[in-house]
């Protein structure tokens, strides 16, 4: 039964070619895309294991993810517009990250594609010239009603186990004295921002959005709570025992951040490995059941301190996309959903994206 006779939306998508454009792995994919396993051992002999273990495989991660591998990910689900949050653009300095804005919004959306709604763009707060950057991005991405340039994403996930993927190059990015003094520049600009941090880095994100009311502040992945179905890293989720204190610390501090009524909360990315999944080693993708009984409690708590008016369905495609396929995603999360009802799912498979991020 389809739970979601309605075309969705998807406000968490990522968009890459390593053929064509700027990207970390372009030099390799250029010479070895026709072998896929070689070029896979090629990576896992040069790159850290925290990186393996965070992508769990690589052939999605080196292979072009565009609009109509989108739309076929989606299969029996129809989304009528996504959002394209910023995919580590490889040019990383100043308004170089423009460049991303740019050649997204070349892309052939629309049509059998999904539209796009919006993007979510790379900007750094510490950079001398970031109201530069902000301004480059509102002008790379007209449309008819302005510009689908929405907000940033900077990426602030540290942890401390040395084995985990670091995606900041420092810890504490979101209290940074310099990033509180400049972050104001998001509201004068009318953006959103889009957070990522680790679950342990949560009080931090809390105290940033604290500072700022006037931000609408979303929390990706529901913050990410390393090691919780499993070990990761050194040293993380090694034991029942201390899986349970993983989310009994998620559950509390997540809870605080929900108390902020201008922060929301994307349902999305729970099936990366870095979160202790094994799918990817099985070579079996989980099933609907297998996602409901893994991220029932999670989903539920969200629920209740969120409420269904503050959550939002996102796919964090094709990052997920190692542990499960798309369909599966919805459909086991609008499973979760639907206890709340018609109107509630509704709300967390479109309404809330739209209205969070003026999708028009």
């Amino acid at each position: 039964m389809n739970l979601l006779p309605y075309p969705i939306i998807d406000p968490h998508i990522h968009q890459w070619d390593p053929y064509h454009t700027p990207h970390k792995a372009a030099l390799l994919v250029k010479l070895l895309g026709r072998f896929p396993q070689l070029m896979d051992k090629a990576v896992r002999a040069t790159q850290p294991k925290s990186i393996i273990d965070s992508l769990g495989l690589t052939d999605y991660a080196l292979a072009p993810y565009l609009p109509a591998n989108y739309r076929e990910d989606t299969a029996s689900y129809k989304v009528e517009a996504v959002v394209h949050v910023e995919a580590d653009w490889h040019h990383q300095h100043g308004l170089d990250v423009v460049e991303e804005t740019r050649w997204l919004s070349k892309l052939p959306f629309g049509g059998s594609n999904p539209k796009l709604g919006a993007i979510v763009g790379k900007a750094n707060p510490l950079h001398p010239h970031f109201e530069d950057v902000l301004r480059a991005h509102l002008q790379a991405a007209p449309s008819l009603h302005g510009t689908l340039f929405r907000g940033i994403r900077y990426m602030a996930a540290y942890h401390s186990d040395p084995d985990v993927k670091r995606w900041a190059p420092y810890p504490h990015s979101y209290i940074n004295p310099l990033l509180l003094k400049r972050f104001e520049l998001l509201a004068r600009y009318g953006l959103r921002f889009d957070a990522w941090a680790y679950a342990t880095q949560l009080p931090e994100v809390t105290y940033l959005a604290q500072r700022f009311p006037e931000i609408p502040l979303v929390i990706d992945h529901l913050a990410t709570p390393v090691g919780l179905f499993g070990p990761v890293g050194r040293h993380t989720g090694r034991t029942a025992e201390a899986r349970a204190g993983i989310f009994s610390q998620w559950r509390d501090d997540i809870a605080a951040l929900a108390a902020l009524p201008h922060v929301h909360a994307k349902v999305s990315g729970l099936l990366m490995p870095v979160l202790g999944h094994r799918f990817h080693l099985r070579g079996k993708r989980a099933s609907v059941s297998e996602i409901v009984e893994l991220l029932s409690p999670m989903v539920d708590h969200a629920v209740a301190v969120f409420g269904t008016e503050r959550l939002m369905f996102a796919s964090n495609f094709p990052m997920d996309k190692v542990s499960a396929t798309l369909p599966d995603i919805i459909t086991a999360t609008a499973q979760m959903i639907a206890p709340q009802g018609e109107a509630a799912l509704k709300a967390v498979f479109r309404d809330n994206a739209k209205r969070f991020y003026g999708i028009v």
